[in-house]
Order: structure tokens, then C-alpha cells, then sequence
């Protein structure tokens, strides 16, 4: 639907047991040239260190910046690494579109997941966009609310569509490629560290 608007490089990052084919993201991978999703080696038990390392391994690994795609636990992910990330692997990132944002320290995370807790609530170091649903049954509007806040995100309420994965039945998700598309055009993140809030 959108082509790639630059050379940058969109790492797909899916929540806990991985995006099926009606995820957003999965339509995202089968239409857009620079979609490349982040394969985990354990999507059912997921253990953070693993994950970050992992998603390391992408950002260092890819051809020019690149622009995160996260969904769910996938979220939490980006906020971990962007906490330990080496300078220059951190300024390879040109922004990230952080959506339906699961709350690992409520109730309702599944108690699969090891090392999320605590998330991480400082500055991620480039533009993001933080997008809430107002019905999320993993994470409520105020904890959305206040992870972006803390991460210097830009906060997209878009109304009561669930967790915003297959069963919101979001399709392509138009509203979501304009959000990636305003950051896959940002400026180099080295010119945008010292506003990250302005995605």
C-alpha cells in the first residue's frame, strides 16, 4: 500500500508467540519492501535477555537505520534495549512505532515471560510513537499514557480496537503505515537525540 520511503529498514518486532497472518504486521511484511520481521528463538517463553540480544543482532546487522515496528511484549523489547544499547548501535535507530504496549507488571501479563519486570521508564534516545487503544486488555490508557511520557513518545489514541493485533482485524492498517511513514522520514537520529518527542 505505502512504498518504503526511504532506505531505512523496518524491523518488525511481534509480542509474545509471534504475529499470525492476520496481524498487521504480517500483511505489513507481505506488501512493503523494507519490512523485515525479528525472529526470536523462543516466542512461548520468552526470556529477555534472548530477546534484546536478539533484536541487537537485527539493528547491527541491517543495511543502513532503521525504524522499529513493535507490537505487544515486543514493545517492552525495544524499551529494554534501548536502555543497554551501545551508543553507536542506539544511533543506527531512526525511530520506533510502539503499538498496543503490553504492561508486563499487571495481572494480566501472562506468567511466561522471564525478565521484563521492571520495564524500563527513560528516554529511548530516538523519535517514537506510542499507539493505545482504549479497551487493551494488556495495558490500560494511563499506563500507556505513562510509558510514553517516560519514553519522550508521541501518544495515538485510536479509540477502543482491542490489543491491536489479529483479533482487532486491523488488516494493512492504513492509519499505522502513516504513522511509520512519518518516522521512517525523520531526520537522522543524531539530529533528532535531543527531541525525541517531536515523532
Amino acid at each position: 500500500m505505502y512504498p518504503p520511503s526511504s532506505a531505512a529498514t523496518v524491523l518488525v518486532l511481534p509480542g509474545l508467540w509471534s504475529s499470525g497472518p492476520e496481524h498487521w504486521q504480517s500483511y505489513w511484511e507481505r506488501e512493503r519492501a523494507d519490512c523485515q520481521r525479528v525472529e526470536q528463538a523462543d516466542w512461548d517463553t520468552p526470556d529477555r535477555a534472548d530477546w534484546v540480544a536478539t533484536v541487537d543482532r537485527a539493528v547491527v546487522g541491517a543495511v543502513g537505520p532503521v525504524v522499529f515496528a513493535a507490537h505487544s511484549l515486543g514493545c517492552a523489547t525495544v524499551a529494554h534495549w534501548a536502555q543497554q544499547a551501545a551508543p553507536a548501535t542506539l544511533a543506527r535507530v531512526r525511530g520506533a512505532l510502539l503499538v498496543a504496549p503490553s504492561d508486563v507488571e499487571a495481572p494480566t501479563c501472562p506468567p511466561v515471560m522471564t525478565g521484563f519486570v521492571p520495564l524500563p521508564l527513560g528516554p529511548l534516545g530516538f523519535p517514537s510513537v506510542v499507539v493505545v487503544s482504549r479497551d487493551d486488555e494488556y495495558v490500560t490508557p494511563a499506563r500507556a499514557a505513562a510509558f510514553a511520557a517516560a519514553w519522550g513518545s508521541r501518544l495515538v489514541d485510536v479509540g477502543a480496537k482491542g490489543h491491536l493485533g489479529s483479533a482487532s482485524r486491523l488488516g494493512a492498517w492504513p492509519e499505522g503505515q502513516r504513522l511509520l511513514e512519518a518516522l521512517l522520514v525523520e531526520r537522522s537520529p543524531s539530529a533528532d537525540r535531543g527531541s525525541p518527542a517531536s515523532a
